[in-house]
């Protein structure tokens, strides 16, 4: 009896889903110019930026929407703290943010790309939610990174060195290349929508953050929280420098390994372990060698001791002997040290090389050991080597020579070619990193450290995500004193002055930490005169050479970039609101921020600390640029060819075998190039991607199909202003938005128009939520899925026949409502896409304020960045649960009806007989959503008939519920 009949059961769901064809995108470079300070606080021509003003193009392409929008942002002033409308100064709310600064000598990638999308997409919730933004930008001087660039540079144009030019001379070339190249990587950042206070911009060189970092220096002096010591650090032989933690790389050299190494024609071996013996003294023991390895044969010259493990059986007649230099011939103690030694290893007996070791120069301390420095700063022997044919010879081209003389004298035992080592090298050179004892100067750091520890247990700083706390409490717990000399010639120079005199007692001098010479003097005469020293004495006073690590200017940033002048005086914004950052500098930046800042303020310097995750290939590898795998952002902003990529790399200054590496692995990983996505389609993609919390492995894939969302979002608007243009509807776009104040009578709203506004509600609140908890990727899945799903999967295809009809049949108040419904939708949804997609959602913003009435526009915002993000308030009346439910149930037939018509290939607008065959009683219920909304549901699926039967009914026979005949 069913036969002409088509059976749709209620758990066959099919979800609607529009698609958009994929657009082949050109995009044009734009910000190209490099600029001053002064060139970014005002605008430099004579052409004062006006606001776009075009019609919507028929297909999105971000090159066109993208232009203009930024330069009339910056011009009216938008991105300052004091670009609120009246209306919001009700309750005056602040936030301030410190934003990373970038190298002067950098270019931008993916990990900037990434921490502007998510500061800048917060930045601009605070300020549509009402609050005075202060999001300060800035550049750091880079000094190891900006010294080496000019020096190279120097050196190919000119072929001069900076030894050739001074100190001085040279100091003026590198202001010289800042002030041509250093802002380039500003106009990146404005190319990524960052809406940054750029008439607060600083560099950290300039006149105030110098003055603040020479300050707090003698500040620290004087409390004696800083101090001098010889002690072993990272030197880079190449830059002549120590460097921190965070400049050196390591690599992993499983084997026999040649590797080019700056300054040296010929490549150097690592991954072997070199043998030899020591002979013992004591000709009485039964043992007449100790045989030792190293993977470093050079610093046997530097050899104070050999430690053996105080448990060891086999040594135990060695306690308290000698053993005899194989080289040097003079005595050298056996220590016994369970730290240092394993007795599994080898023949568990170690070298002991207190100048060049970390491990070695412990041991070397617990024991009262001599601690030899063998190595001038140049990676050259000096005279302390013991062998004059050896002085000032390289490290490592004395290695054949040592090797020979003790094959000579019978103590080489041979070298094994398969050992893994881990070296280090210099992330700025290529250098490999040498433990080297230097002079240097140190911040204490244990009290700051406790202080830090306790602002983060007592609640008064956060840290998201809450497990990167135990990390936090890890490394303070167990932090050294902070080393914060670097001997460059580009830095802040170090205001501390050594003192000689006539008749000084001590040969190393005294020194006097003061803001100028002059002040230094002063001191001096005061200490003559406390010590009754005749004021006539002769004397020598000289500034330190060294400058201040470039981390400990950027530590004061949180004080100093609100022009702190390193006094008692504390800014009026300070604490900041929050810091948000790469966790790869929780320790070398933020932690050192809060240990200072806080010393000098007495409160921490921010309130939460926000961390995201780093960003790797889509391999989980680390961005290098000897993998090839670097990506740039610009590349996908404006898209790249495969040959354009490979130029790049060709210009690069890698090896020829890392070129040829990188060019493989590009041409396997992007065939086609990458296509041009537009600013906002990487925010969006980068954004959607930190729900991976631990480490970001990025597919450029993904980021692009972004730009299919961009499409669907343009072709809504498209249709939308359309349809508002052919039915003559004027927008009512005001400050705030609110459902509550738009709907004149919820009573005149149609099914549809309660689920799409219901659903609008719930998004509102996820995406309200998404910023309370800074999960931005709950935001942009929920604003995502809204539009896409709800909006134009659903609401659009049941309004197309209301907004298509021009018949006089069609209920113009019901008309009128789906426009105004439509219009929230529209509006809400752009301001709640806005933080992360600024340029597509003011341009389409603008296309519905245009349709404003003139009256109406009096009270618009300039700008959608300065409108009011939605409140949850303002929507939660629109939450109907029971309205999404059976809008669900009802949806759930119609996909099954068009599935049965497309697989029977009958068309869409053919009457046809129905049955709804089902067991759920609560949607057989009269006041279920199959008999409430019967006639939607036949009109909806263009059915002749509808039967629904009750799939439990006992009866032989089916009972039909309910029938309906057209």
């Amino acid at each position: 009896m069913f036969n002409n009949f088509f059976i749709l059961r209620h758990d066959f769901i099919f979800l609607l889903r529009n698609t958009c064809s994929k657009k082949s995108i050109k995009f044009r470079s734009l910000f190209t110019q490099t600029c001053s300070i002064t060139d970014l606080t005002e605008n430099s021509s004579n052409d004062v930026p006006k606001k776009p003003s075009r019609k919507l193009s028929k297909t999105y392409d971000p090159s066109i929407v993208e232009q203009g929008w930024y330069d009339w942002w910056e011009y009216k002033g938008f991105f300052g703290s004091n670009n609120m409308d009246e209306n919001f100064k009700e309750s005056v709310k602040y936030f301030t943010m410190l934003s990373p600064p970038p190298n002067i000598t950098g270019n931008l990638h993916i990990g900037h790309a990434l921490t502007l999308s998510i500061q800048d997409a917060i930045v601009r919730w605070y300020r549509m939610s009402g609050y005075r933004v202060l999001w300060i930008p800035g550049t750091d001087h880079a000094g190891i990174g900006t010294q080496s660039v000019v020096e190279r540079q120097l050196y190919k144009i000119k072929n001069l060195t900076r030894h050739d030019l001074g100190r001085e001379n040279f100091i003026n070339e590198v202001w010289k290349w800042r002030e041509l190249h250093g802002n380039r990587i500003i106009e990146q950042m404005k190319r990524l929508g960052a809406s940054l206070d750029w008439k607060n911009l600083y560099f950290t060189m300039d006149p105030p953050r110098s003055h603040a970092v020479t300050n707090a220096f003698v500040k620290l002096f004087n409390d004696e929280m800083v101090y001098r010591d010889t002690r072993l650090v990272n030197w880079c032989c190449a830059l002549g420098t120590a460097i921190s933690d965070i400049e050196v790389d390591y690599e992993t050299i499983p084997k026999q390994t040649f590797l080019k190494i700056p300054g040296h024609k010929e490549s150097i071996e690592f991954g072997v372990l070199h043998k030899f013996a020591y002979p013992v003294a004591d000709t009485s023991s039964s043992l007449s060698e100790l045989v030792v390895a190293t993977t470093r044969i050079e610093t046997i010259l530097g050899d104070c001791a050999v430690a053996i493990h105080p448990d060891d059986p086999r040594y135990k007649s060695l306690h308290n002997k000698e053993v005899i230099h194989p080289l040097l011939n003079k005595r050298i103690p056996i220590v016994c040290d369970a730290e240092l030694v394993d007795m599994q290893f080898a023949t568990g007996v170690v070298k002991v090389t207190p100048g060049h070791d970390i491990n070695d120069y412990a041991c070397a301390r617990r024991h009262q050991l001599p601690i030899l420095n063998i190595l001038n700063k140049d990676g050259t022997l000096n005279e302390n080597c013991g062998i004059a044919d050896l002085i000032n010879k390289n490290r490592f081209e004395v290695r054949k020579d040592i090797i020979n003389r003790l094959q000579s004298l019978g103590y080489y035992r041979g070298k094994d070619v398969n050992h893994e080592m881990r070296i280090a090298k210099c992330s700025r050179s290529g250098d490999i990193i040498e433990p080297l004892l230097q002079p240097q100067w140190y911040i204490k750091c244990k009290d700051m450290q406790l202080r830090a520890l306790q602002d983060i247990e007592n609640g008064k700083m956060q840290v998201q995500p809450s497990y990167h706390v135990e990390e936090w409490n890890r490394w303070l717990g167990n932090i050294q004193d902070w080393c914060i000399s670097r001997q460059l010639w580009w830095g802040h120079p170090i205001p501390a002055y050594n003192l000689t005199y006539e008749g000084q007692e001590s040969d190393e001098g005294l020194w006097f930490a003061a803001t100028s010479l002059l002040e230094a003097e002063q001191f001096v005469k005061k200490y003559f005169q406390q010590n009754n020293i005749a004021l006539q004495t002769n004397y020598v006073l000289k500034q330190d050479e060294d400058v201040l690590d470039t981390w400990f200017s950027s530590a004061l940033l949180p004080l100093s970039s609100l022009n702190w002048k390193g006094d008692q005086n504390i800014p009026e914004n300070y604490p900041t609101t929050m810091i948000e950052t790469g966790f790869d500098i929780l320790f070398f930046w933020v932690a050192r921020m809060t240990m200072l800042c806080t010393y000098f303020s007495g409160e921490p310097p921010f309130k939460r600390i926000l961390l995201h995750a780093m960003v790797r290939d889509a391999q989980g590898r680390k961005m290098s640029k000897s993998l090839g795998n670097v990506i740039d952002p610009l590349n996908v902003i404006e898209g790249v060819t495969l040959k354009e990529m490979h130029q790049t790399i060709h210009n690069s200054n890698l090896s020829k075998h890392e070129i040829e590496k990188s060019i493989k692995l590009l041409s396997r990983e992007y065939p086609e190039g990458i296509k041009a996505c537009g600013t906002d389609t990487l925010r969006f993609g980068l954004i959607n991607y930190t729900q991976q919390t631990r480490q970001i492995n990025l597919n450029i894939s993904y980021i692009t199909s972004v730009l299919h969302f961009c499409n669907k979002l343009w072709n809504l608007f498209k249709f939308s202003n359309d349809r508002f243009s052919s039915l003559n509807h004027i927008t009512h776009i005001k400050e705030t938005i609110s459902c509550n104040s738009f709907l004149e009578s919820k009573s005149d709203l149609t099914l549809i128009d309660r689920y799409i506004l219901s659903r609008l509600s719930n998004t509102v609140t996820k995406c309200q939520l998404g910023f309370e908890k800074f999960e931005l990727f709950e935001s942009t899945k929920a604003v995502k899925d809204y539009i896409v799903e709800d909006l134009c999967g659903v609401y659009l295809e049941f309004i197309k026949p209301i907004l298509y009809d021009n018949s006089e049949n069609i209920d113009k108040k019901v008309q009128k409502t789906t426009l105004k419904v439509l219009e929230i939708c529209l509006d809400t949804s752009l301001r709640l896409l806005h933080p992360f997609m600024p340029f597509i959602t003011e341009e389409l913003w603008q296309s519905l304020v245009e349709r404003c009435d003139n009256n109406v526009k009096l009270g618009t915002p300039e700008s959608i960045m300065l409108s009011r993000y939605p409140k949850v308030a303002d929507f939660e009346n629109q939450k109907d649960c029971t309205v999404e439910n059976d809008m669900k149930t009802i949806l759930s037939v119609i996909h099954a009806a068009r599935s049965l018509r497309q697989s029977n290939n009958i068309p869409l607008g053919q009457p046809l007989p129905f049955i709804i065959w089902s067991d759920d009683r609560d949607l057989l219920d009269d006041q279920g959503p199959i008999k409430k909304y019967f006639q939607d549901i036949r009109k909806f699926i263009k059915a002749s008939e509808i039967r629904v039967i009750d799939d439990k009914l006992q009866d032989v026979s089916v009972k039909t519920l309910l029938t309906d005949s057209a």
